[in-house]
């Protein structure tokens, strides 16, 4: 199932959203001008190496900077292919506005930024001796997706099914389906666990890391609605006979 667009519109225009995605966008159009090498080179330096914390003599025999933790904030900004980025930044079109426009936008960024770092640590937990860089925003956006489930849970997401040759459009609970392709990611996960190798090239971990950190930091960064008690003189003729009440702003 491929998600087109959700029912929910948003209500203030998702500035920091549409920044993260141009920044993608303008990064990746920066990766098709290197050469094969220096592409290689910018991935190991600021995508996510795993050996490199686990073996720092080998990042020192690779010429990596030990230590260096800025990879786990860079990374979320790098992408593989064209494939790999249009698939992000789509899931991120349906779903970041409605997150950032409950957030707002200044949370929003920090709450994305959050789960791409997490991912990335999910991602270390699981592959503290890998040699390979990993890359992309799939992290960070599935803490989206997962902020999306808990604050949404009657949206709906319209989704395309391919019937044989035909394309077929539905209609299902968004809700239902992050939690479809949350099982999926978590199977497959445990799959490149139990068998190292048999399922490769996809960063599973870091999807279920980003996930999980985005469904927990959700609650700390959505605002709070803010109560206040009017003064006597604001309430009215009305108002006059409550004594007292509260009103939300």
């Amino acid at each position: 199932m491929l998600p087109i667009r959700d029912t929910i519109p948003h209500r203030n225009f998702p500035l920091v959203n549409w920044a993260i995605i141009l920044t993608n966008c303008v990064v990746f159009f920066f990766e098709l001008g290197l050469p094969a090498g220096e592409l290689r080179a910018l991935f190991y330096y600021f995508g996510i190496v795993p050996a490199r914390y686990t073996h720092p003599e080998w990042a020192v025999w690779l010429g990596l900077p030990v230590g260096d933790l800025w990879p786990f904030v860079t990374s979320m900004f790098l992408h593989g292919g064209w494939a790999h980025l249009i698939m992000n930044m789509w899931a991120l079109w349906i779903f970041g506005d409605n997150v950032e426009d409950r957030m707002g936008h200044l949370r929003y960024l920090v709450f994305y930024l959050l789960c791409g770092v997490a991912s990335g640590v999910a991602h270390y937990v699981v592959n503290a001796h890998s040699t390979l860089p990993t890359v992309g925003a799939s992290g960070a956006i599935s803490g989206v997706m997962g902020a999306y489930m808990l604050m949404f849970p009657r949206s709906r997401v319209i989704v395309l099914v391919p019937f044989f040759f035909l394309p077929m459009f539905i209609e299902v609970l968004a809700s239902l389906y992050i939690f479809l392709w949350f099982v999926g990611q978590f199977m497959s996960g445990t799959f490149s666990v139990a068998l190292p190798g048999e399922v490769g090239g996809v960063a599973w971990w870091a999807h279920i890391g980003g996930f999980v950190a985005g469904m927990l930091l959700m609650p700390w960064l959505r605002p709070r609605r803010r109560r206040r008690r009017l003064a006597d003189d604001e309430w009215g003729l009305l108002g006059a006979w409550g004594g007292g009440r509260r009103y939300d702003w």
